[in-house]
């Protein structure tokens, strides 16, 4: 849900600080006092077209920040891990700066980030619907996804399976692709792979012989200097006055003390094993120099394997180890190549079995579908009939994807693929008696359209998994009882979703769990918004304006009290 907005320097708006509650919230006020412009900053902060008209006169850029809350599986919090953006707090901090010079500076958590990733994060939180403005439920590619979220467990659990032979079956297409290409092709890299492996056994490669020959050719180039270290330091344990010489000496004095003074025992233990150890290393010290070769031939011999394995390390690694990796995958592929016919034949047929599963998969899919769609079908029915439009006809149309030249021959037919089946899916319409069904898009104005989507709202609100919903005045257009209808139908929503909602009708902000009164005034010679939560009098006089027009009665107020304790009826 969206707790909280912060407008800075926007339009009309010099600074304002608008918190949100979840239910139903319904913003009023007089025309032109900034109801709108606040649903404008929203939709800019969610990736909206950004204009340097919006930055307040006077002013060097406009602010707009939103904080939003999100449930635990949110899409937005996957999309969010996907654009490495930290979300661990399931908290989204969006925030959008415009400059004079139309310049945008969006970021999400403190992330800069591009006005296509605010757009995709902003679409999972915040659905906005205004009279010309439909958004995702008037998108046909965005049917199927709501098909198959009302379809239920079953149908998503059908459509994983379906994604996974699909990416088989795509794996299978690109390998035959591969080997099916132009001989000349082939016998390049027949020829081209043969030449590298035969280059790279003729090195006779060792695991980690690259690192040996470093190590033995810098001891080969300091031989000498590693001897002379070597024999100071024998010379200087080992011989007449030498280390080893005074700490026997020190050994046999301290053992004589210890036979006067006991607690010395220990002293003449530790330099006695001193000793012992010293003597040991002054012997290896002279095995060691009697091992170091000064050996200029053997250091030739290894510059020049390290070339060769410098040069090889050019074409095929930077390690000996990722060259025998790279004579391994070519050997493989080396094979398949001169084998390429037998090869192909068993892609070909794995392919065509793959295509197979998959039909079988898709048909499945296409059957729940259209299970799916009778009891749609019926359920906006029923909604539209609450919203008195009976005669108004809806349909879910589920035909098969074209298929091409190129796509697989099933059954003699082409077969369309894609990652949700073969089915072209989208919502249609017929508003009036005789006429035939169209699609959603094209059907519904004015005051049909308002209905119309609130009645396919009270299906998918949930489904959608959109945090916040916002009706920018859809009720023009509607009066009566389908004003009342239209008022029950957007509480219902925010039962499901958090609903922000801009009305002229006193029956929709009756309903409201929290009403916001917009007003403007002058100062300093500038006009500037407030917002304002009503109490429950001032909603009762807010109410009683919205229904007189000009002058508030007491007549009117009875009537909006009326239509208060209605809600409260119909809220329980």
């Amino acid at each position: 849900m969206l707790v909280e907005l912060s407008i800075k320097h926007f339009a009309i708006i010099d600074q304002l600080t608008v918190p949100f509650q979840k239910g139903l919230t319904v913003i009023t006020g007089e025309t032109g006092a900034g109801k709108s412009i606040i649903i404008d900053a929203i939709g800019l902060l969610l990736g909206g077209r950004g204009s340097a008209d919006y930055v307040r006169y006077g002013e060097q850029r406009a602010e707009i920040e939103g904080l939003f809350h999100v449930e635990e599986g949110n899409r937005a919090l996957e999309k969010a891990k996907d654009l490495g953006i930290d979300v661990s707090d399931q908290m989204f901090i969006l925030r959008r700066d415009i400059t004079t010079q139309g310049k945008s500076i969006c970021r999400i958590n403190g992330k800069m980030v591009t006005i296509a990733i605010l757009r995709e994060i902003g679409q999972t939180l915040v659905d906005i619907h205004g009279q010309h403005e439909h958004q995702s439920l008037m998108q046909p590619e965005h049917h199927m996804h709501l098909l198959d979220e009302y379809a239920g467990v079953l149908l998503k659990r059908t459509r994983l399976e379906y994604q996974e032979l699909y990416k088989k079956a795509l794996q299978l297409q690109q390998q035959v692709v591969r080997f099916s290409t132009n001989e000349q092709e082939m016998a390049q890299k027949v020829d081209l792979y043969q030449f590298q492996l035969n280059e790279i056994e003729q090195a006779q490669l060792e695991p980690l012989e690259d690192e040996r020959l470093l190590e033995e050719r810098h001891k080969l180039q300091h031989s000498e200097k590693l001897f002379s270290l070597l024999q100071d330091s024998y010379q200087s344990l080992f011989g007449e006055n030498r280390g080893l010489d005074f700490l026997a000496n020190a050994t046999a004095h301290l053992e004589e003390a210890a036979t006067i003074d006991k607690e010395l025992s220990a002293l003449h233990e530790n330099v006695s094993n001193s000793f012992y150890l010293l003597e040991e290393a002054a012997f290896t010290l002279r095995n060691q120099m009697e091992l170091i070769e000064f050996d200029p031939a053997r250091l030739e011999v290894v510059e020049s394997r390290l070339h060769e394995l410098t040069q090889l390390k050019r074409k095929y690694g930077s390690t000996v180890e990722e060259m025998m990796e790279y004579a391994a995958r070519i050997e493989e592929e080396l094979d398949s190549l001169v084998h390429k016919d037998d090869r192909l034949s068993e892609l070909i047929a794995d392919l065509e079995a793959a295509w197979k599963d998959l039909y079988v998969e898709a048909q499945t899919l296409t059957k729940l579908r259209k299970e799916a769609a009778h009891k749609l079908k019926k359920a906006i029915h029923s909604q539209l009939r609450s919203l008195y439009m009976e005669k108004t006809e809806f349909d879910v149309s589920i035909q098969p994807r074209v298929g091409t030249k190129d796509s697989p021959i099933i059954d003699g037919q082409a077969v369309a693929f894609n990652e949700g089946g073969m089915d072209e899916i989208e919502f249609y319409l017929s508003t009036n008696p005789g006429e035939p069904l169209k699609p959603l898009a094209k059907v519904a104005s004015g005051g049909e359209i308002s209905r119309i989507m609130l009645a396919i709202k009270s299906i998918f609100s949930h489904q959608e998994g959109i945090t916040s919903v916002i009706f920018d005045e859809v009720d023009t257009g509607v009066s009566g009882r389908v004003a009342q209808a239209i008022a029950e139908k957007i509480h219902r929503i925010s039962e499901d979703s958090q609903v922000l909602c801009i009305t002229h009708l006193p029956q929709v902000a009756a309903m409201a769990d929290t009403h916001l009164y917009i007003s403007k005034h002058e100062e300093d010679q500038r006009v500037r918004t407030s917002v304002n939560a009503l109490t429950k009098g001032e909603k009762v006089n807010e109410i009683a304006r919205m229904i007189s027009g000009v002058e508030v009665t007491d007549l009117t107020k009875q009537h909006a009290n009326e239509l208060l304790q209605l809600a409260e009826t119909l809220k329980v």
